[in-house]
């Protein structure tokens, strides 16, 4: 009955919108804010980088510092090669950098940035868990 009653507004909705623009300082607000961020290209493939949970754990098993690739492995469980190959893919994305001393290669996260987009990301979907388990939630 929800599924039906939110497809029924959304059509309801569509249908009002006779004109191509009905508040253009809203529009020109939202292109604004467009032209002012990084491409969405760029943005959707650092999502997707984020998207993948092996990636998540290489991430935040360097939040307390640098490690090398057999201490990545022993932290988070999965084989050299495959964390190796992560960390490829990381750096490809500047999310880590690297840092050779002798023979041993550590790995760090690359910025503040990459930390605070874990931070946030953990305290969302620390929410989310939240809010689907709130009364409200259990009594619909």
């Amino acid at each position: 009955m929800i599924e039906t009653a939110s497809r029924l507004d959304t059509t309801e909705l569509d249908l009002e919108c006779e004109v191509e623009c009905i508040h253009p300082r809203a529009v020109m607000a939202a292109r604004g804010a467009m032209a002012e961020t990084p491409a969405g290209e760029r943005v959707a493939a650092l999502f997707a980088m984020l998207g993948d949970p092996t990636r998540v754990r290489v991430l935040t098993a360097l939040l307390p510092g640098e490690l090398c690739v057999c201490d990545l492995a022993a932290a988070t469980g999965v084989n050299r090669t495959t964390i190796s190959h992560q960390l490829r893919v990381l750096r490809d994305h500047r999310l880590v950098r690297r840092r050779r001393e002798g023979k041993v290669v550590y790995y760090a996260l690359d910025d503040d940035h990459v930390v605070a987009l874990l931070a946030m990301a953990g305290a969302h979907a620390a929410e989310a868990i939240t809010k689907l388990d709130s009364p409200v939630r259990r009594l619909a």
